[in-house]
């Protein structure tokens, strides 16, 4: 059995592309992205850090943020989205992921910067999260957001979600998806996921 080597993550990266072809990375999160992953959190509209976070914050809190950059500790990960801007990397999204070997099934939340909102960025990123399901053998993908955003009711929409209340929280509407992906037929780099057990993933932490 394959297992993952997370003294090289960028092998798990993927390249997609913005609604103008523009290259967009989606790879994992490192220790050295804390400081950056933290100014882009607080570069938010206050609109988009409620939406994504379902209430008031201006950042993340050290704690969160230190979990944020611990890649499968407990079966969870994050991932940024990442463009060339000016000469430098910079993130453009994020998402955060973890798998339920019992239901089978990823919860997932993500954000996109304000800025690139519009450009498709959003839709590219939601698929790859579904490929990167995919690579753990869910059977599932969902993801909780307010009612009132309905900017991400309408990406969900569009991707083919169905919709259904969130269990004990009358504020949010949850969004899922059943995937009928087969390992061996994923498009993405993070197929090799699928060689690895939760055990093996849960063991190792950056």
């Amino acid at each position: 059995m394959t297992t993952m080597r997370f003294d090289d993550l960028r092998q798990y990266s993927d390249v997609l592309r913005s609604r103008h072809g523009q290259a967009v990375t989606v790879r994992f999160v490192e220790p050295r992205d804390a400081e950056a992953l933290q100014n882009y959190f607080r570069a938010l509209s206050t609109r988009s850090r409620y939406n994504r976070f379902l209430g008031a914050a201006s950042e993340l809190p050290p704690s969160e943020l230190d979990r944020f950059i611990q890649v499968g500790e407990a079966d969870r990960f994050s991932v940024v989205a990442t463009m060339p801007v000016d000469g430098r990397e910079t993130i453009v999204g994020e998402a955060r992921y973890a798998f339920d070997s019992e239901s089978a099934a990823i919860e997932f939340g993500l954000s996109i910067d304000d800025r690139w909102q519009g450009h498709g960025i959003g839709r590219a990123l939601l698929k790859n999260l579904e490929c990167r399901a995919a690579a753990f053998g869910a059977e599932r993908i969902f993801g909780d957001t307010l009612r009132s955003n309905d900017a991400m009711i309408a990406l969900a929409r569009k991707s083919g979600y169905g919709f259904t209340n969130t269990p004990g929280d009358w504020r949010l509407t949850r969004f899922q998806k059943d995937i009928h992906v087969e390992p061996q037929e994923i498009p993405c780099a993070s197929w090799r996921l699928a060689a690895v057990s939760p055990r093996a993933m849960s063991s190792l932490a950056v």
